[in-house]
This record gives C-alpha cells, sequence and structure tokens, in this order.
C-alpha cells in the first residue's frame, strides 16, 4: 500500500509541475544556433571504401544513428578521433559522415534508491536533452525514443517503472501522459530538434508491465495524445513512430499494423528492427515495408540496424556478434560493415521507408584493462548494465551485468578512431570507387553426405571482392593429407583446410550424417501427416512457425504460446526399426514457462518409456538440446517426442529432431 500511495503521489507532483510552467514552456522557443554546415558529397567520389550508388535514394532519406550511450562514455574517458588521427567532437565526426538523425533512449528513472544508475548510458529525459541540444548545433534532428520503463525494454522485457507500480491502467495511462509531456519539455526546451517520437520500444508483446494488445494500445493512446499536444503548443512538426520486432514475421508484424489501424491510433510511423543476422532477408524486410504503406497508409522506418566490422571483443565483456555469425554475402571487415548497410538502406529506400537508423555505432570500449573497465561502467554507467541494475532486472542485469557487447559492431576502433565504414551515409546518394579492387573474402564451404558415401570436394569456390557487385570462382586446393583421412564410415563432423590460387585461406566443413528415421525433423514440409498432437484444454498452443530467427536451421519450427496454461505433446511413430542402440535428439527453446514447468524429451518402445532430464527454457535463443540413448528390439514401434507443461504466455520453437543408429 506504502508502494501505491508514493506512486500517486509522484504523478500528482508530476501534474503540479508541468501545469505550474505549462504557459513558459507552451510559448517558449529555445533555438540552437547552428555552428557547423557539413559538406557533403555532390558526385561520386574516390574514398578508401566501394559504396554503390543507391538508385533513387531521396535526398531527405534519414541516416540515422542511435548514440544514446555518448554521454557516459565520454564521461568514462573514450575520446574519438577522425581519419588523420585528430580528436574530434562525436557531432562532427557524424554529420561530416552524412547522418542528419540521431536518436536517444529515454528511459523514466534509471537510478536504484541511493542514486546509482544502472547503466546502458543511464539515459533519461536530460540525456536525450543534452544529447538534443549538441546534434542541433551541427544540423541533426533527435528521434526521442521512449522506452517508458526504467531499464531496457524488448520483446521479451517490459518492465512497469516503479514509480508507475501497483497502478490501475487509468492511472498508469495518466502518468505516462504527464511523463511524456514533461520529457519533451525538457528536450525541447534544451534547444534539441525533435523530429521524431518513439512511443514505446519493440512492444511486440508488451509495454511498461502491460500484455494485453488492447491494454498497450491504450498506453500507446495516451503518449500520442501527449506529443501531439506538445507539438502544438511548441509549434514543431514532430511525428510519432510505433516500434515493433520480428519483421521476418510478416504476418505477426501486418497483423500489428492491422491492430493499430482498428484501434484508430494517432500515428504517422510504423517503426521495426531489422538485423540481417537475425530478421530474415533484405527481400522480405522490403516487402513487408511495402506492404504495410499501401494497407493501412503510414510511413514506415527502420529504427535499429547494424552489422560487424569485426570479430574481435574490445572490452573483455563478450560481443552479441562473433565472427561465426556473419553471412556469407557480408564477410567480416570495414567493407563488409559498408557493404551490408549500404544494402539495408537500399532495401529501406525500395520498400518505402522514410529511411535507417544505425543502433549504438559509437558504443565503443572505455578501459585499458577489464578492472578499469568495471570500475567505469559502475560508475559512470558505460556498460550495458551495472550491477545496481539488479534490484529493478534480478533475472537478466543482475547476473550477467558488464559492458559493451556492441563494440565490434561500431563505426570506431576500440581506441575511437573512425573507420572508412561509417562514410557509407554520405557515399549512398551518388557512390564511391575505392582505392584498389581486391579479394576481400572467399566463402567457406559446407556439404553433407551420408554414412559410406563417397567424399567428393568442389574444385572451387566463390569470392567476394571489396567492390560487393564483383564476384568470383576461384580455384581450390585442399590438404591431400586431411582429406585422405576422412573416414566416411562414422558419423561426425571434419574440417579440410585448402588455398585458393590467389592465397586465401579457405575449408569445407563435412557432416557425415546418420540416417535420420524421424520424416520432417525440421518441419519444412508442408505435410505434418507424420507428426502428432495431443493437448489438454480447449484450444491448440501449437502451430509451424515460418520465421527463420526462431529456428535452429531453415526457415520453420514447431512454435507454442498460450494465454493460458499449456499441456500437449508433440510426437512421431516410426515402424520397422533395426534392433540397436538409438540415439534421440531434439533441439528447443523458449521461455516464461513458470518455475513448475515440465519440459522433456521422450522415447516409447514397446511398453518401455524412455525421458531426458528436465529442460530449462531460459530465454530466446538459448538452445537446449536434451538427448537420449534407447534401445530397439526390432519389432515394437518406436515414438520420439516433447512434453510441454509450462504457465500461461509461456512460449518456445523446437526444430530438428533426430532419431539413429549409434551402432
Amino acid at each position: 500500500m506504502k508502494r501505491r500511495v508514493l506512486s500517486l503521489m509522484c504523478v500528482l507532483t508530476l501534474a503540479s509541475s508541468l501545469f505550474a510552467g505549462c504557459g513558459k514552456d507552451a510559448s517558449s522557443k529555445n533555438e540552437v544556433k547552428q555552428i557547423y554546415e557539413a559538406a557533403l558529397p555532390t558526385g561520386e567520389e574516390q574514398a578508401e571504401i566501394f559504396v554503390e550508388k543507391i538508385d533513387g535514394l531521396s535526398e531527405d532519406f534519414i541516416k540515422g544513428m542511435d548514440i544514446s550511450s555518448l554521454l557516459a562514455e565520454e564521461a568514462s574517458g573514450v575520446k574519438y578521433y577522425n581519419e588523420n588521427g585528430e580528436e574530434e567532437d562525436l557531432m562532427k565526426l557524424l554529420a561530416d559522415a552524412g547522418i542528419n538523425y540521431v536518436r536517444v533512449r529515454v528511459w523514466n528513472d534509471p537510478f536504484d534508491a541511493d542514486g546509482n544508475g544502472y547503466g546502458g548510458g543511464n539515459c533519461n529525459a536530460e540525456t536525450a536533452a543534452e544529447i538534443g541540444k549538441r546534434a542541433a548545433e551541427y544540423g541533426m534532428k533527435i528521434c526521442v525514443d521512449f522506452h517508458y520503463s526504467d531499464f531496457w525494454a524488448d520483446p521479451s522485457k517490459q518492465f512497469v517503472p516503479k514509480a508507475w507500480e501497483g497502478m490501475s491502467l487509468e492511472e498508469k495511462s495518466e502518468a505516462l501522459y504527464e511523463y511524456t509531456k514533461e520529457s519533451l519539455y525538457t528536450i525541447l526546451d534544451a534547444g534539441a530538434d525533435v523530429g521524431m517520437v518513439q512511443i514505446g520500444n519493440e512492444i511486440n508483446y508488451g509495454m511498461s508491465g502491460e500484455k494485453s494488445q488492447d491494454n498497450i494500445i491504450t498506453l500507446l493512446k495516451s503518449g500520442s495524445k501527449a506529443v501531439r499536444e506538445v507539438a502544438s503548443e511548441k509549434e514543431k512538426d514532430i511525428q510519432i513512430a510505433v516500434h515493433y520486432t520480428q519483421i521476418d514475421d510478416p504476418n505477426h508484424t501486418l497483423q500489428l499494423a492491422g491492430e493499430l489501424a482498428a484501434a484508430e491510433l494517432d500515428y504517422d510511423i510504423f517503426g521495426v528492427s531489422y538485423y540481417c543476422f537475425w530478421h530474415g532477408t533484405m527481400e522480405n524486410m522490403t516487402q513487408v515495408l511495402s506492404d504495410i504503406t499501401k494497407t493501412y497508409g503510414v510511413k514506415t522506418c527502420v529504427m535499429e540496424t547494424s552489422y560487424m566490422y569485426t570479430g574481435d571483443d574490445g572490452d573483455e565483456s563478450g560481443n552479441s556478434l562473433s565472427a561465426a555469425d556473419a553471412l556469407d554475402d557480408y564477410p567480416v571487415s570495414v567493407q563488409g560493415q559498408a557493404n551490408c548497410i549500404r544494402d539495408v538502406m537500399a532495401a529501406a529506400s525500395e520498400g518505402g521507408a522514410l529511411g535507417v537508423f544505425y543502433w549504438e555505432g559509437a558504443w565503443i570500449p572505455v578501459g585499458s584493462s577489464f578492472s578499469s573497465n568495471q570500475e567505469l561502467w559502475e560508475t559512470k554507467g558505460s556498460g550495458w548494465a551495472s550491477s545496481f541494475a539488479g534490484s529493478y532486472d534480478p533475472k537478466d542485469a543482475g547476473k550477467y551485468y558488464g559492458g559493451s557487447s556492441w563494440d565490434n559492431q561500431a563505426f570506431f576502433s576500440f581506441s575511437g578512431k573512425k573507420l572508412p565504414s561509417l562514410d557509407v551515409f554520405k557515399y549512398v546518394n551518388y557512390g564511391a570507387v575505392g582505392e584498389q579492387l581486391e579479394v576481400l573474402s572467399v566463402k567457406n564451404i559446407e556439404m553433407e553426405i551420408g554414412i559410406g558415401e563417397e567424399l567428393v570436394l568442389p574444385e572451387g569456390t566463390i569470392a567476394i571482392y571489396n567492390d560487393s557487385s564483383c564476384t568470383d570462382l576461384v580455384t581450390v586446393e585442399w590438404d591431400a593429407d586431411e582429406l585422405a583421412a576422412v573416414d566416411t564410415s562414422i558419423a561426425g563432423k571434419t574440417t579440410i583446410h585448402g588455398t585458393t590460387e590467389d592465397g586465401h585461406k579457405v575449408t569445407a566443413t563435412v557432416k557425415i550424417a546418420n540416417v535420420n528415421y524421424v520424416k520432417n525433423p525440421g518441419f519444412e514440409d508442408a505435410d505434418m501427416s507424420g507428426w502428432d498432437v495431443t493437448y489438454e484444454g480447449g484450444s491448440n498452443p501449437t502451430d509451424v512457425q515460418n520465421k527463420a530467427s526462431d529456428a535452429f536451421s531453415g526457415e520453420n519450427a514447431f512454435h507454442f504460446w498460450s494465454q493460458a496454461k499449456q499441456d500437449f505433446s508433440v510426437s512421431q511413430t516410426m515402424s520397422s526399426l533395426p534392433a540397436g542402440t538409438y540415439e534421440a535428439v531434439a533441439n528447443i527453446q523458449g521461455g516464461d514457462v513458470g518455475d513448475d514447468a515440465e519440459v522433456y524429451l521422450y522415447v516409447v518402445v514397446g511398453d518401455m518409456v524412455y525421458q531426458s532430464e528436465a529442460v530449462v527454457l531460459d530465454g530466446w535463443v538459448n538452445w537446449k538440446t536434451p538427448t537420449l540413448q534407447v534401445e530397439v528390439d526390432g519389432n515394437s514401434d518406436v515414438t520420439i517426442g516433447v512434453s510441454v507443461k509450462c504457465a500461461a504466455g509461456g512460449w518456445g520453437t523446437m526444430d530438428d529432431f533426430e532419431f539413429y543408429s549409434v551402432q
């Protein structure tokens, strides 16, 4: 009860202070004088990188970057340098590179009761005001990204701000409205040129602790109303964006757009996150953006994207991506990073999007050693989370607090020097010709053969040049001793090394596969007749989902989710298997299943039931691979399956079942 009273008092105090200053704030027009205007290309140029021109790209296309961690980085001693090694203000470096918009996340209260910051930049309205003011001095607009949380908000986490805990939906809506107005006054009065406001961040499954779509839209309407009123009072043209992710699931994305339309939400831009290593093809992204505009008449924008230039980790805190996550078309290099972002901009433009924001392109290491890094992360908030965030997010930040997981995806070296790839933004309108055409990388070979088959490696592989439009087939000389040593009678994986005719190293990874007796093991075939689903309750909580980011391999996976408790199993029965020892395998990922969840792999052979240990589902793409070894008698049918009992709201996917002989 005490927490509830304090929350309401906070709202009343906020509303009172807002009312008292409303007349003054509404009439004030704090304008920041622009102190610098970048000289940008007017035609094709010579450069350190190749950039293919994007035909038809609007001069007004948003070339944005999220720099939310900037103040914490600077407070930690980070400095940024131009290509000549000269120290410069990040804002000037961005303006010279063609960036015309910055984006800053805003958390309600990213501090604990003692004033210790949660990290991630400790971003609040004051942070956005300072960054927005500095951006305006260099001619850049700002997108204000309200998370409506005290810390990170994304599809798996939408925590209610501390001050709003215990509020009814009506009270929370009013608090959100007042908070949005007060925060925008703070940012605008600092002189920031606010061109866009996000009301929520990646809100596919929740916002501010609300999970019902009706309740989320109620909150969105309060945020939209607040932005429109401030824009009118300040005589500003501010566009409202609603931000989602998982665009690789077109049906889900279009459904969300349809729900906003049905609710008659007043907004301008349907924003999406698009990371090419998580969210499917660029062709799909283009189509979905186009469909949203054609169907619902709203604009679109890519609010987040990125790619790595190195596989190294600069602060000993672990990275979200490693070299193993690289896409074949975009080698891990400065040029590969530039090529990827150029293609994202081209795909977004083709889909009619207003533009693209790169996520945290200046979030680089802060210290010279792990111990100095830790001290700065804790005291300055320059890591993704400090230990103090555990009081608000105990399951994630409380366990895994640390530094930047994004330093290898920045446009600056670990020591702060600008990378040539940053200039991709200023070159895409007219193109740039690199200094020398050369092979950037060669594609490694992956292949699979059955046990006992002859292994024949390809004679060559594809070479990718730094001019991404140029590829070629190059001859490979494979290591003869390694090739001769491969025993195709034994299941497993083996790697054979080779060298191209121009000296590049290449590998061939060969999987020697057992005969998998499970039919349609990865759910890629439309024919699901081999699989049986049994469930308790009124509706089936499962389906086959076409979503590569949720699949262990391929495009499809067996998916489950329900608003009610779930109790189901999915299984396949096999007949006439030879007697012997077999291994059963499944791949499962998911979350929100509850502490009492029972998830396990099982095999039934006649009257014998084998069951794996309980599978703990603890987060998106944290794949678990339960395995069982069983004896098959040669006479009985064999059933392989997964059983799930979990809480309401539990979700997950299963993929790539296997059942094969190990004798």
